[in-house]
């Protein structure tokens, strides 16, 4: 079934987030911050945009694939993810209150992926787009501009499986949240249009943590 993205859905999302931990979550659609990650963030390595596609946290195992037909979340891309994360198919309501938190510049929210049952707090997100010709760089820059609270952001040319993508790494700041933390997402070009696949977190810390998963779907995507 999929996740719709409208005020049923998400009010119970924020709610639940709000109850853990007293913030609410970024306008980039992460899951906020408070003290309590201080100490993850320390043994991460601290905040900041970081180096793109650096790793940390425990190494993890394929659970399944994502992307084709039959799977959880039908997309132009398909790769693998991590063992324990949950995926689910999101549809976004054209016109519903709370659209616009699933669709950010030239893309819409398709796929969110679980890390909660992982023992993390964060999601694996998956966005596409109709088909432009935009290169996978731009898709990102525009990604981010819709973004009030990005900044500091970092490009690189990279490979998401055999494709040519781009990467990106950044900060969000916010006066919902403590100090600065690390999110990151590359883009690939597809036939049906851009794909982006967004890794954000509760804080730098947990996002760091779960950064295999994020590598694991890069280094395993395949277009179609």
């Amino acid at each position: 079934m999929k996740k719709r993205y409208a005020v049923r859905a998400l009010v119970p999302a924020v709610l639940v987030t709000l109850a853990l931990t007293g913030c609410s979550s970024s306008d980039s659609g992460s899951d906020g911050a408070t003290d309590s990650g201080k100490a993850s963030r320390k043994a991460a390595g601290g905040d900041g945009a970081g180096t793109a596609g650096a790793t940390a946290g425990k190494p993890v195992t394929r659970g399944g694939t994502l992307g084709g037909a039959g799977s959880a979340c039908p997309m132009p891309v398909t790769f693998d993810y991590a063992t324990s994360w949950k995926p689910e198919a999101v549809e976004v309501e054209p016109g519903s209150e709370l659209a616009a938190l699933g669709e950010q510049g030239p893309v819409r929210m398709v796929c969110e992926i679980d890390a909660k049952p992982a023992g993390n707090i964060g999601y694996l997100r998956v966005w596409a787009g109709e088909p432009s010709g935009s290169g996978p760089r731009a898709v990102l820059e525009a990604f981010l501009a819709d973004d009030p609270n990005a900044g500091k952001a970092a490009y690189t040319e990279v490979e998401a499986g055999s494709s040519a993508a781009a990467e990106v790494t950044y900060t969000v700041t916010s006066e919902l949240l403590d100090e600065p933390k690390t999110e990151r997402a590359f883009a690939v070009a597809t036939p049906d249009g851009p794909v982006v696949v967004h890794l954000g977190g509760l804080d730098s810390g947990e996002h760091q943590a779960m950064l295999p998963a994020y590598e694991l779907a890069k280094k395993t995507l395949k277009l179609g």
